[in-house]
């Protein structure tokens, strides 16, 4: 199809501009969808794009975040987990009725739907928080290539920039080819914890109390921030602005109906793979938890550290060499998603197309300095702390996509037949009421000291 064809309805009365070229238009609707038979091959097709969003839980800034927040407080951050997963939820859905509706992704309807003098400052913050991710996967990738075949960090955080190879192979054989890929990452990272957490053994009775609500988390400044560095790995703004442009890769139908259909499957894919992706996010938390806090290892941070302690702590070297497999595939299946987030929120904001690779190089070499420079200067434990905030950052970003986001689909000049419904709007609301006075805590906290 054309990748410059007018809007799925027309042009959409509540845009200031009209739609222009479709988001990442070298693997736009292209996805075969069935349109007649059964419904179980047409959510086949539709059965990817979810994943690719779900790689937010396990980036390896979530991994430093929920590793510190397990050593240091056990269990009791289970309920970020699982509140995060329930905020993804929600939003997703949201990012993909936009496009669908709309034919546009969240970068590309900032564009048509503010002046300059917002949507250049939102391209910019979109900009710093793929930035922030970026930086955790170098970070995450240098120091699994170190503790799998001792491959210093320095030399680890340059060989990441090679991973746009692979993404540009992949780009070439097809965009399903991309999140087979990321489908089989999920695999051997779920095996990895699943063999770790059967080492750590344990105590799931204290593990099914970690999932209920504490107000210690909002009054212990301590336990905010990991709360809010946890939320910001899980809920990442580049997610929406990922999900948003890599929906219209399937080739859904134009009419209302067909379009109703699209945002059904889309919504299932979604749901199961952040389903899948909470045992993964809340495994890392509940590994930290048994293996470290219960053994008293309370200020456990560096990855590397918590590789060194799980030989020690659960005996033999299978567990340490799992963690750092499992570490390894998060940095390249989070390397996909952020190349990808990138391209479509430079395409969407900017309206300029840069080859993947040169987007890649330019993304990666902002994020290599800093990583380079606290590597050298301070080294792993300087790598830890970097990781952490880089999450935190994440979580700052959050509340400029998800405003927008909700603005959008709550609009029926905008959205049309398929505006969102109340109570959707509502509680996409409230959880950005929530993202915004937690943020908001946060600063108040750093600027009191």
């Amino acid at each position: 199809m054309d990748a410059r064809a007018p809007d799925l309805q027309g042009d959409l009365t509540g845009w200031r501009q009209p739609r222009r070229d479709a988001p990442l238009s070298e693997v736009y609707r292209t996805v075969a969808v069935p349109r007649i038979g059964d419904n179980l091959p047409k959510l086949a097709a539709f059965m990817g794009p979810g994943y690719l969003v779900s790689v937010g839980y396990m980036d390896p800034g979530n991994w430093a975040t929920s590793i510190a927040g397990g050593s240091k407080f056990g269990y009791t951050l289970l309920i970020v987990a699982l509140v995060s997963n329930i905020m993804a939820i929600v939003l997703q859905s949201l990012s993909a009725r936009l496009a669908i509706a709309s034919g546009r992704d969240l970068a590309q309807a900032c564009r048509d739907a503010f002046p300059k003098a917002v949507s250049v400052p939102l391209w910019l913050l979109a900009e710093l928080a793929i930035v922030a991710t970026d930086l955790a996967e170098v970070i995450g990738t240098a120091i699994g290539l170190n503790l799998l075949f001792g491959i210093p960090l320095e030399i680890g955080v340059v060989i990441t920039a090679l991973d746009v190879l692979l993404i540009l192979y992949l780009l070439q054989l097809g965009f399903r080819y991309l999140e087979a890929l990321v489908v089989a990452l999920l695999g051997v990272i779920a095996v990895c914890f699943g063999v770790q957490i059967s080492f750590a053994d344990p105590v799931w009775a204290d593990v099914i109390r970690g999932f209920a609500p504490t107000t210690q988390i909002v009054t212990n400044p301590e336990m905010l921030y990991l709360a809010l560095g946890i939320l910001g790995a899980t809920v990442m703004p580049h997610n929406l602005y990922l999900h948003s442009a890599i929906v219209q890769t399937r080739s859904f139908g134009d009419s209302l109906p067909e379009k109703r259909e699209a945002l059904k499957f889309t919504s299932t894919d979604s749901t199961v793979a952040l389903m899948f992706a909470m045992f993964i996010n809340a495994s890392i938390l509940i590994l930290a938890a048994a293996a470290f806090h219960t053994t008293g290892h309370l200020e456990v941070v560096a990855l590397g550290e918590a590789h060194n302690l799980l030989s020690s702590l659960l005996g033999g070297a299978i567990a340490p060499i799992l963690f750092g497999i499992a570490l390894l595939c998060c940095g390249l299946m989070s390397a996909v998603a952020a190349t990808l987030a990138g391209q479509a929120v430079m395409e969407g904001f900017l309206d300029i197309r840069l080859p993947v690779w040169l987007r890649r190089v330019v993304t990666r070499m902002v994020a290599i300095v800093p990583a380079a420079v606290v590597t050298i200067w301070y080294g792993e434990s300087g790598t830890a702390q970097l990781l952490i905030l880089s999450q935190v950052i994440l979580s700052l970003q959050l509340s400029f996509a998800v405003i927008p986001l909700v603005m959008f689909t709550a609009s029926k000049a905008k959205m049309g037949a398929l505006v969102a419904p109340a109570w959707l709007v509502g509680l996409a609301s409230l959880i950005a009421a929530v993202i915004v006075i937690l943020n908001g805590k946060l600063l108040v906290g750093f600027l009191t000291g």
